[in-house]
C-alpha cells in the first residue's frame, strides 16, 4: 500500500539574517565601526528525517520549542519546500497550522470559506453545499459576514479547524493552534477528529500536551533540534519523551538558589528530595495503586524547635490534590539541628493518570515563618489504568449487583 506521507532524508534550512542594516546611514555607520552588513546565520529545523505514514494512521509529533514539528507539518502541506530529500503527499490535505494561515484579513469569514475551499480544489457549488456545516460547526452565525481580522484568536481557530475538517481531508494536519480555543470547543474538535479517523483519514497531530497525544495517537514521533529521536507506539515513546523532559528539568531546577518557584528564611533548608517507589528505588513514572514515597532531605545550620514538614500535590492544569504536613497528622518534630530525613509515605496511590508536580515545605509550628519552600519543582507521572480512566482519583470502591426480583412484579 501506498505510504499517505513519506519523509526520505529530508532536511530543512533556513537563514538568518542578523544586524540588517535598516537604512543607507546604518549601513555606512556600520562599515566604519567594522561591523559587516547583513551577517548570515544558518539554522537547520530539520536533518535527514526519514518516516511513512499509512493511510488512515493517527501520528502524533512531539518535541520541546525548536524541534521542528511545525516545519514537518508546513513542508507535508507545501507551504515549504526541503532544502534536501524527497516528501511524497498523496491525498487532499487539511491543515490548521499557525493561527490565521489561510486566511486574507480584509475577507470576511464567509468569503474565506470559499477561498480556502478554492484552495483545495473544491467548485463553488461544493462549497456552497457545506457552508451552513462549516459556520454552524465554528459557531460563527453572527461573526460570518464581518472581516476576519476583526476575530479574536478565538474565532480564528474556530472558523480555521471547521474549514479544515468540512473539506474532505484525507490527510489533516493539526499544530498546537487547537490550546488557543475554550475547553468545549476543545472537546468538540478532538470528536471530529476521533470520527474523521474512524471514516479512515490520516492524522498528523502536533501538540505539547502528552495526555493528548497519547489519547488521540496510536504512534508518535519525538522529533529535537531537528533530528528523529524516536518514532514507535504512542505510549512508549511518549514516556520516554517525558523521562527526558523531566530530567532536564530538575537539572535545571536544582541547579541553584535563584529560581522564583523557591523561597523561605533559610532557617531550614530543604537540599533534596527523591520520590521513591515501593523498593525503595527513585522514579518519575508511577501506576495507580503503587506505593509512593516523597523523600525530604533537609539541613538546619542551628537548633530550630517544633518544625513543621510538608508537601502539595498539584496536577499538571494546577488543580491542587492535597496538602498534608506533619502537624495535620499530629506527628510533632521536638528540634531539629543538622541533616537529617522526613519521609511521607502514599502505601497506595490512588491518582488517576495525568501529570502532577509535588511542592514541598517547611515551617515553625505556629505557621507564621516559612523556612524553605519549592513550588511544584518534582514532576511525576501517573500511568493509565486498565481499570477507572476518568477523573482525577480512584476511590477503590466495590460494585455489588442482586438480580433476583419478587416473584409477581416485573
Amino acid at each position: 500500500m501506498r505510504a499517505a506521507v513519506q519523509f526520505d532524508s529530508v532536511s530543512k534550512r533556513f537563514v538568518l539574517h542578523r544586524e540588517r542594516a535598516r537604512s543607507f546611514q546604518e549601513m555606512v555607520l556600520n562599515l566604519l565601526r567594522g561591523k559587516e552588513n547583513g551577517r548570515q546565520e544558518e539554522f537547520w529545523a530539520l536533518r535527514d528525517v526519514s518516516f511513512e505514514v499509512a493511510p488512515g494512521e493517527t501520528v502524533g509529533i512531539i518535541g520541546p520549542n525548536g524541534a521542528g514539528k511545525s516545519t514537518v507539518l508546513k513542508l507535508i502541506s507545501r507551504i515549504l519546500e526541503p532544502t534536501s530529500g524527497q516528501i511524497g503527499v498523496h491525498g487532499r490535505v487539511g491543515a490548521l497550522l499557525e493561527l490565521g494561515a489561510g486566511f486574507h484579513p480584509d475577507l470576511t469569514g464567509r468569503e474565506n470559506i470559499y477561498l480556502n475551499g478554492a484552495i483545495l480544489g473544491l467548485s463553488r457549488a461544493q462549497i456552497r453545499k457545506k457552508l451552513d456545516e462549516i459556520i454552524g460547526f465554528a459557531e460563527l452565525e453572527r461573526f460570518i459576514d464581518v472581516p476576519v481580522k476583526h476575530y479574536s484568536s478565538g474565532m480564528y481557530v474556530r472558523l480555521g479547524f471547521s474549514v479544515a475538517v468540512h473539506t474532505d481531508p484525507e490527510i489533516l494536519l493539526v499544530d498546537e493552534v487547537l490550546a488557543v480555543g475554550d475547553t468545549a470547543f476543545q472537546r468538540k474538535c478532538l470528536d471530529r477528529i476521533d470520527r474523521l479517523r474512524r471514516e479512515g483519514a490520516t492524522i498528523l497531530f502536533v501538540s505539547h500536551s502528552a495526555e493528548m497525544v497519547r489519547a488521540i495517537c496510536s504512534r508518535v514521533l519525538w522529533l529535537d533540534d531537528g533530528r528523529l529521536v524516536a518514532d514507535g507506539p504512542a505510549e512508549a515513546v511518549v514516556a520516554r519523551y517525558l523521562a527526558h523532559s523531566w530530567a532536564a528539568e530538575e537539572g535545571s531546577l536544582t541547579s541553584g538558589d535563584g529560581n522564583d518557584r523557591r523561597w523561605g528564611s533559610g532557617e531550614v533548608r530543604i537540599v533534596g528530595v527523591r520520590l521513591l517507589d515501593g523498593s525503595g528505588q527513585e522514579r518519575q513514572l508511577f501506576r495507580v495503586g503503587e506505593p509512593l514515597t516523597v523523600e525530604i532531605h533537609y539541613r538546619a545550620e542551628r537548633r530550630v524547635e517544633r518544625p513543621v514538614f510538608g508537601l502539595a500535590i498539584h496536577r499538571g492544569d494546577g488543580t491542587h490534590i492535597t496538602g498534608p504536613n506533619t502537624q495535620f497528622a499530629g506527628y510533632e518534630i521536638p528540634w531539629i539541628e543538622g541533616e537529617g530525613v522526613v519521609q511521607y509515605t502514599v502505601s497506595s496511590l490512588p491518582l488517576l493518570e495525568g501529570t502532577y508536580y509535588v511542592s514541598v515545605a517547611a515551617h515553625n509550628w505556629e505557621d507564621t515563618e516559612m523556612y524553605d519552600y519549592h513550588d511544584r519543582l518534582y514532576p511525576f507521572r501517573v500511568l493509565p489504568s486498565e481499570r477507572e480512566r476518568y477523573g482525577i482519583v480512584t476511590l477503590k470502591g466495590g460494585w455489588s449487583w442482586n438480580g433476583e426480583t419478587r416473584k409477581g412484579t416485573s
